[in-house]
């Protein structure tokens, strides 16, 4: 069976690709996270979380191979300087938590929330034909909603930018129109975040590789589970 490749365009005023959260903290990494990218596509398919539907797609998109590149935003003036990627964090308040015993807490909880700024990352995911083709059509048409982490995160620009294609030459050169960039200028490269078969050559491990979302009536974290993914992170350059 063939491989193609189908290249997406993360082009917005904020993002956030949770990893590590835990408690009032939400942190951020510095790439878009498997499950991050996943659950977008699942809300562009109309997938129900803990329906039987996502129950049979969800196995195939996590099977799928994933790279993700970071594109520096240009300046827009005369400098030819990049901005650099920031993170903010922000606060929220948030009522009737739950304590240790089970009782509801009559005060609010301050949770703190990381978000990126001036980010523009390009991802690839790599697997069968028929499959990205689907997911490049949702994306055209998304039934649901689809945003970069969190809903406050709304695209800047279109994530769908062609393909699938049938070779990782011609996934590239889309991402680089997207960016802007001409081939002739990228012989040096970008940071990327890329998964890796063999344990040995990775150099982190991201507990984001999805198995559920949750279960149908869940409102929070109730159900959702993920196993390790072994990644490699290459930097060309510093990008906060």
């Amino acid at each position: 069976m063939s491989t193609a490749y189908l290249p997406l365009w993360f082009d917005a005023p904020l993002q956030s690709w949770a990893f590590a959260s835990r408690f009032q903290r939400r942190a951020t990494g510095l790439f878009p996270t498997k499950s991050g990218v996943i659950g977008l596509i699942c809300a562009a398919l109309g997938l129900a979380k803990g329906s039987g539907e996502e129950r049979t797609k969800l196995p195939q998109l996590a099977a799928l191979r994933m790279i993700a590149w970071h594109f520096p935003r240009l300046s827009s003036g005369g400098s030819k300087e990049p901005f650099m990627m920031q993170r903010l964090e922000d606060f929220h308040t948030v009522l009737n938590t739950r304590r240790a015993s089970g009782a509801i807490n009559s005060d609010p909880v301050v949770t703190h929330r990381q978000y990126l700024l001036e980010a523009r990352f390009g991802v690839q995911l790599s697997g069968q034909a028929t499959l990205l083709g689907e997911i490049a059509a949702a994306l055209l048409n998304p039934r649901w909603g689809v945003w970069f982490g969190r809903k406050s995160c709304l695209p800047a620009a279109p994530i769908q930018i062609g393909g699938p294609y049938a070779s990782e030459p011609e996934a590239w050169q889309a991402l680089l129109g997207a960016a802007g960039i001409p081939l002739e200028t990228a012989e040096d490269g970008f940071s990327k975040m890329e998964e890796v078969a063999n344990f040995n050559i990775g150099t982190d491990t991201y507990n984001d590789q999805p198995l559920s979302f949750g279960t149908a009536n869940s409102s929070g974290v109730e159900g959702r589970q993920f196993s390790p993914r072994r990644i490699r992170v290459i930097a060309k350059s510093a990008i906060y």
